[in-house]
């Protein structure tokens, strides 16, 4: 849930927006079917709970263990839970705004011509099928005449304005050392594997994965009608391996120290030698000085090794990378031979999601905000904004007092810590300022050429940047995404309409629960200004430490103590959880739990909460948090969970934090002998 100023997060973070449609009620009911709805005012649905197992045992269980037996994963999806729900509602309530905009014949360059032209072309199979390669014909040309080592460097650049590919990944965004200002970022990419580990790993399933990757390969090029394609896959194999090889890991990649490294691009051609930056730069349309480069030893091996691969491997791996990300967008052969490897293989999907389904994704990825002020003005009460900009006032008056009753940190880190509250700000709902799309062309029988175009238009947004001042006013995630994150740079948080719904917030549901659910998530994201890495930076948004060297080793200690918690627990076969690659994720859960626990108790003014259905307050606060939660994973989704993202599975995000909380064990009596006990001097506590 969170969203990192730097490599791209603002435009990755996002964690995942997966849609829906009408066709797919029929998975949402058949895994509830039979089950009670919650009582009005307990926002619990009992029906999903488990009282055979002892919360004292397995809270988790204990909340979602009927939910858990009884749920089927959707066969199109590779995991299901209470987020998957939600956004499977929020896709519906699009797609029922884009088939009115299909049905008007609207005025070119309308809001309704661009989205009801853009689902037509990815609607339109037929042209699609008849098409096949041809759309790509231009792009695979224009690599196939690339006859130097300047050309292929000059390609590099120019295809950061078509999404392509490449060794080398450039974008805009905030100064993390000057927050007023923009500035460019370069990092390392280029990989078809979702990380670094799946070409370096040497057990069985990532062995199983590449062979695989293979496959894939040599599929696209028998599509394609070209010949050689296990050749083609070696090549691609060995060049993106050496890549792979000087790669930062995941971890090394959150340290936000060391991943700012400031220099000119002078400096660049001197560190990196070997490859034409300046030329490189031009042709990414970027007239600069100086610049961030994340991983200076990945640059500098880049530069080293590029060499060492001739010039047909390279435009090899162009081709491939430029087909791999249009494949899905192609004829059935391709779209199906892609599928196959990042559906099935990867995530473990049984079947390819239907097309109209697939539609809205491609609509929402193209023209977001469009689609999210209709969502807006149809599917967002202004009681919700108001429920929450109060739950939000006295979660900042919660974590103000937790910080100022920590025993652990010295005055002075602490002045500087309520100094960063202070200027958090707070974003609700949807956008003040709506993001214009007005340089972009749709056509309704060419779904590559839109996709080309809202690539053009979407870099050109983002080195526009450059010399103009910060957009207080953006936002990284349109109002109909069922998610929310904290921005480090403008120190702010920021809440989607769409999340704002059951089970996260239930305008009818007691406030025990909602504080639980989404008062802890808002106590996540707060938090996030102080995990590990969100505390390098203050008020302004500039990295900065602010931390005396006492209450840094006090931090680290704590810090240690929850990275050694999570690296014992074992989701999936004899993968564990990367404590110190979860770290922060981690830590914002327990310090939202815990502050939204303390503004849950201030919200009574001393007066004991009603007990309902036999739950206590307290422990209907509990019951929220369980509940948001609930999650199944296919095991290749979940490998690549434990591989890739920053979030520990959905049981570990309730056992792993409640068990650290003694308020916990007052709710439900939790002794000694419990399996959700630990001894005092193992809990966590740090915000």
């Amino acid at each position: 849930m969170k969203l990192i100023a730097i490599c791209r997060t603002i435009f990755l973070a996002g964690l995942l927006l997966i849609s829906c449609s009408p066709e797919t009620a029929y998975s949402i009911e058949s895994a509830n079917a039979g089950i009670p709805r919650a009582p009005v005012g307990l926002g619990v649905d009992l029906g999903n709970m488990d009282s055979s197992i002892r919360p004292q045992d397995n809270f988790y269980r204990y909340i979602n263990g009927r939910w858990l037996e009884e749920t089927e994963i959707p066969s199109d999806r590779a995991r299901w839970g209470s987020f998957d729900e939600l956004r499977e509602q929020a896709e519906a309530d699009v797609l029922a705004i884009i088939r009115e905009a299909v049905e008007q014949e609207a005025e070119e360059g309308t809001q309704s011509q661009k989205i009801g032209d853009m689902f037509r072309a990815f609607m339109d199979t037929l042209r699609i099928e008849e098409l096949g390669i041809q759309p790509m014909t231009l792009d695979l040309m224009t690599i196939d005449t690339l006859s130097s080592r300047s050309g292929l460097a000059a390609y590099f650049g120019y295809s950061h304005s078509l999404r392509q590919s490449g060794p080398v990944a450039i974008y805009v965004g905030q100064d993390l050392q000057q927050a007023d200002r923009n500035i460019t970022y370069a990092t390392q990419s280029g990989l078809g594997l979702p990380d670094r580990d799946y070409y370096l790993n040497d057990d069985d399933q990532s062995k199983e994965i590449r062979h695989h990757y293979l496959r894939y390969i040599q599929n696209l090029w028998a599509a394609t009608d070209w010949a050689d394609g296990d050749r083609a896959g070696e090549r691609i194999m060995k060049l993106e391996t050496a890549l792979a090889e000087i790669q930062w890991t995941r971890v090394e990649n959150r340290d936000r120290q060391a991943t700012y490294n400031r220099m000119y691009v002078s400096g660049l051609t001197e560190s990196a030698s070997g490859f034409d930056w300046l030329l490189f730069l031009d042709h990414a349309g970027l007239d600069i000085e100086e610049l961030v480069v994340r991983q200076p030893t990945y640059l500098k091996g880049f530069a080293e090794i590029w060499g060492d691969f001739d010039l047909d491997d390279w435009k090899t791996y162009l081709r491939f990378h430029l087909l791999r990300r249009s494949a899905s967008l192609l004829s059935s052969d391709f779209d199906q031979a892609h599928f196959e490897f990042y559906g099935r293989v990867l995530s473990g999907q049984e079947e390819q999601r239907e097309r109209e389904k697939r539609a809205v994704s491609a609509v929402e990825n193209s023209l977001g905000f469009i689609t999210g002020k209709l969502y807006i003005d149809r599917h967002f009460p202004q009681e919700a904004s108001d429920r929450m900009d109060e739950m939000i006032e006295n979660l900042m008056i919660a974590f103000e007092q937790s910080i100022k009753d920590l025993e652990w940190m010295t005055d002075e880190t602490k002045k500087e810590a309520l100094a960063k509250l202070s200027t958090f700000n707070t974003k609700i709902g949807f956008p003040d300022v709506w993001r214009d799309y007005d340089c972009l062309r749709i056509r309704p029988d060419d779904l590559i050429y839109n996709l080309r175009n809202t690539a053009r238009c979407e870099y050109v947004r983002n080195i526009s940047r450059l010399g103009q001042e910060v957009d207080r006013d953006e936002w990284h995630m349109t109002p109909q995404t069922v998610n929310a994150y904290y921005s480090v740079t403008m120190n702010e948080i920021v809440f989607p309409a769409a999340i704002l719904q059951p089970p996260f917030f239930d305008v009818e549901a007691d406030n025990a629960v909602n504080y639980g659910a989404i008062g802890a998530v808002i106590g996540h994201e707060i938090s996030h200004g102080f995990d590990d890495q969100g505390r390098r930076s203050d008020g302004d948004g500039n990295l900065r430490d602010w931390w005396t060297e006492e209450d840094e080793e006090q931090f680290q200690a704590r810090a240690q103590l929850m990275i050694d918690q999570y690296n014992e627990f074992n989701p999936v076969d004899d993968m564990y959880i990367n404590g110190e690659l979860a770290l922060g994720e981690n830590i914002a859960d327990l310090g939202g739990v815990n502050v939204a626990y303390r503004a849950y108790l201030n919200s009574l003014g001393g007066e004991e909460p009603p007990v309902i259905e036999g739950f206590t307050g307290q422990q209907r606060f509990f019951m929220g948090w369980g509940q948001i939660w609930r999650i199944k994973f296919r095991d290749e989704a979940l490998r690549r969970q434990l591989i890739t993202g920053p979030h520990s599975p959905g049981k570990y995000r309730v056992i792993g934090i409640l068990s650290n909380m003694p308020e916990f064990y007052d709710a439900f009596d939790v002794r000694p002998g419990d399996e959700m006990y630990r001894n005092e001097e193992e809990r966590v506590r740090i915000w």
